[in-house]
Parts: structure tokens; sequence; C-alpha cells
């Protein structure tokens, strides 16, 4: 199974940069940036529920999610901090400094519309071309060849296996997917599924068909809540990480559901060590005081 970078390079997503001249950017990327100063002045909240809302009346919306979910980030004071998620989970937030929720909601609301369109292109579809394409790019970031892309066993082999099985869909599509096999490498369980001598085709196939449910959370907080039990401390220490992530992914304008799956997870496993949720509550609290720089 490939490592969590070849997701987030395939996931289709435009990263802003506040408030900085782009440079060596591609001609969409810096399109979008454009655009996302066009629309400044107009109300992005309601334009992006109304994308989504037809996209459903067209019956293409994403099956586990059908809601535009806003997110705020309790702060006393600025900078406040939005997240939004969108139709099948894609996550999006505030990339600019912003003085009120409301302007850090109509931020993040930017944020996403910018990557709803972006998905719409053509060349956001997974296509043969756009296989090979990918194919190769991941065999010159490895140690690989081209030979690899038809062996399931290898790392390569399974890369291209998931993209052939999910020939037509968007890359948001996908990155629902991709997220499921980038939990699953961070939290261990691919490596203990390998140790079992399951196949990258078996476990491709099986987890292909679970969705990133409550159900499945609770698994993976299980797995950090033994870990804890060998390391005390190490689910803290985690979620220290997980948050700083969080945060610099938010300010480069990348996706982010990857980083707050982990941080629901360890929050979960972390209510369960406590076995207080006020305790977890202002643990967690003064860690993302400490990350922003609060004291």
């Amino acid at each position: 199974m490939l490592s969590p970078p070849y997701a987030e390079i395939k996931s289709g997503t435009v990263a802003l940069r506040p408030r900085k001249p782009l440079r060596r950017c591609s001609f969409i990327a810096e399109a979008c940036f454009r655009f996302a100063l066009l629309v400044a002045g107009v109300n992005v909240v309601a334009i992006l529920q109304e994308f989504w809302e037809n996209k459903e009346k067209q019956s293409v919306v994403f099956p586990s999610e059908r809601r535009v979910v806003y997110e705020s980030v309790p702060s006393p004071d600025p900078p406040f901090v939005c997240y939004v998620t969108l139709p099948g989970g894609s996550c999006f937030g505030n990339f600019q400094y912003c003085f009120s929720r409301a302007e850090a909601r109509r931020d993040a609301a930017k944020v996403a519309l910018i990557n709803s369109l972006f998905n719409e292109l053509p060349n956001r579809r997974i296509t043969k071309e756009f296989i090979l394409d990918s194919v190769q790019e991941a065999v010159s970031s490895t140690s690989g060849t081209f030979n690899d892309a038809d062996d399931p066993s290898t790392s390569i082999g399974a890369y291209h296996y998931m993209l052939e099985s999910n020939m037509g869909k968007t890359m948001l599509e996908f990155q629902e997917l991709m997220i499921v096999f980038q939990l699953l490498h961070w939290n261990g369980s691919l490596k203990a599924l390998r140790d079992t001598k399951c196949s990258r085709q078996e476990v491709i196939s099986y987890y292909s068909q679970c969705s990133l449910d409550e159900r499945m959370r609770s698994h993976m907080a299980l797995d950090w809540i033994l870990k804890e039990q060998e390391t005390t401390g190490i689910i803290s220490q985690e979620l220290q990480v997980v948050l700083r992530e969080l945060e610099e992914a938010r300010k480069a304008g990348r996706e982010l559901r990857f980083y707050k799956e982990k941080k629901e997870i360890l929050g979960l496993a972390l209510s369960q060590v406590y076995g207080d949720c006020v305790a977890l509550s202002k643990a967690e609290d003064q860690m993302i005081l400490n990350v922003n720089g609060y004291h």
C-alpha cells in the first residue's frame, strides 16, 4: 500500500497561499486563486449550498452525506477558525486570518467552493490517461518499476488497482476511499494485516466496501487505547502532532479531512482513557491554544 503522500498528490484539491505571490503554480491553481479574489464580495456560503443542492437534484451526490456542514472552533479572540465539510466528507477551512466567526465561515466556504468547482473539470475524473500519468508519477517517486503496476502485491500495483477500480469517478469521490487507507496506514492497521498474510488486493477489495463511519472510528480509537496502555502519553503526543498538522494544512488552503479524522479518533480514544468528557475538552482546548501560540 502506498504511503499517504500519494493520496494527497492525487487528491485534486487546490492549495491556496494567503497574501503571498503565486510562484511555479499551474494555470488552473492561479485561476482559482484569482477567482477567490473575485468572489470576495458575494455570498459564497449561499452559492456553495446552491451548488451542492443542484448536484443532489442531479442524483450525483455522495451517498454517505448530503449536507454542507460548518464547524466553528471555540475561541474567545481572533483569529477565528471555521471548517466546512462537503457531501462525501471532503473538508476545508478558512486560510486567512479572520477577525470574526462570520468572516471565517465565508472564507472556509470560499475555499470549499473553489475546490468544488475545480472538481468538475474534465481532467479531475479518473481516466486511462490519468491512471497512466499517476502510475508514472508514483514510479518516479519510489524505487518501484512500471512493471509493478500489473502486480497487486506491490505498492505500485495496489495503487494502480485502486485507480482502475474507480474509473470515471472524480477526485473528491476517489479521495473518500483514499482517506480510509490513509487512516489505516497511520493507525498501523495495514501493517497488522500484512503480518496476517492478507494480500493488498484482498485488503483493498474489503475496505473499498467500507465507509468511514462511527464504527470504524471506534475500532481505530480502541487501537490507540491499547497503544496508550503500552506507552503512557502516546495519545496526547500524537494529538499535539495532528493539531499542528491540521493548523498548517488549513493555513495552506489544503483538504483537511485526513487531519480532522485523526483528531476525532484520538479525541475519542482520549475520552475513553480519561473517562471524563470535561477533562478531555479542557485538555484538547489547551493543546489547540498551544498550537496557535497562545499562553
